[in-house]
């Protein structure tokens, strides 16, 4: 079913209605769905409403016929920090992170990026849409946010303290392998919910990699540096590579 994101003060629980955008009600109306005919209506915070249209003569009112938890968020809830680049690859990066589960993006400058806009808060703003266009398609139960935080020193900082577990994924590390870390504090046979992690931010690198002097500095941040293998990465594809393992030892891929 088609799918779109609300504001949670339009939704009206004790009228069992909805108020649409208009920019929505465009859509809607550009889909042709006849008044019998369901589409879901999103809180952004992890509720879906089953709904139909309203009065003909309102289109901007949708009518609930269901409520019901969105399926699409994770139990684990990992930041992605991604480190700016050039071209279409950061639209890739963001658009597979968001489908794979991650519950935000924090874009930031590293010593080795090649491009970094000159405008950065229209450029967060063009990505955010990409985010919420995402979210729609793969059944998101949110829309994750898109940041930025400055240098990296900032960034690493904001990962440590938003979360149980850190990683940065860099690829002259040789004895470390994610697998290793995820194995140990993600155990598969590990019943007990209070032990598990709920937590993890992922750092991943510009073009050029990571400068030695930034990988001390994460370790001395109490971040685990990680290998993600053999072959070296491209920028855009360590995040969905991280971001899958995790999916995968936690049981939400």
């Amino acid at each position: 079913m088609t799918r779109f994101f609300v504001d949670p003060n339009g939704v009206d629980i004790n009228k069992n209605t909805i108020r649409l955008s208009p920019e929505d009600s465009n859509h809607i109306r550009s889909l042709r769905l006849r008044p019998d005919e369901h589409f879901i209506v999103c809180d952004g915070n992890g509720n879906d409403f089953v709904c139909r249209l309203g009065k003909k003569e309102d289109d901007s009112i949708a009518e609930i016929v269901e409520r019901r938890i969105s399926h699409g968020e994770p139990s684990v809830a990992s930041t992605i920090f991604i480190a700016f680049q050039k071209g279409e690859r950061l639209d890739y990066a963001i658009q597979k992170s968001v489908e794979l589960g991650a519950c935000a993006i924090v874009l930031y400058e590293s010593k080795r990026c090649i491009a970094v806009p000159s405008n950065i808060a229209k450029k967060i703003q063009r990505l955010q849409r990409i985010a919420l266009e995402t979210a729609m398609l793969c059944g998101r139960g949110i829309v994750p946010s898109v940041s930025c935080c400055g240098d990296f020193k900032d960034m690493v900082q904001a990962a440590v303290s938003s979360s149980e577990l850190t990683l940065l994924c860099y690829e002259d590390e040789d004895n470390v392998h994610l697998k290793e870390v995820l194995q140990q504090h993600f155990p598969p046979l590990c019943k007990n919910e209070a032990q598990k992690l709920k937590t993890v931010s992922v750092i991943t690198g510009p073009e050029g990699g990571f400068e030695p002097d930034e990988v001390s500095l994460a370790k001395l941040s109490n971040a685990q540096v990680v290998s993600l293998g053999q072959r070296i990465l491209r920028s855009e594809t360590a995040p969905v590579v991280a971001v899958s393992a995790i999916m995968y030892q936690t049981d939400n891929l």
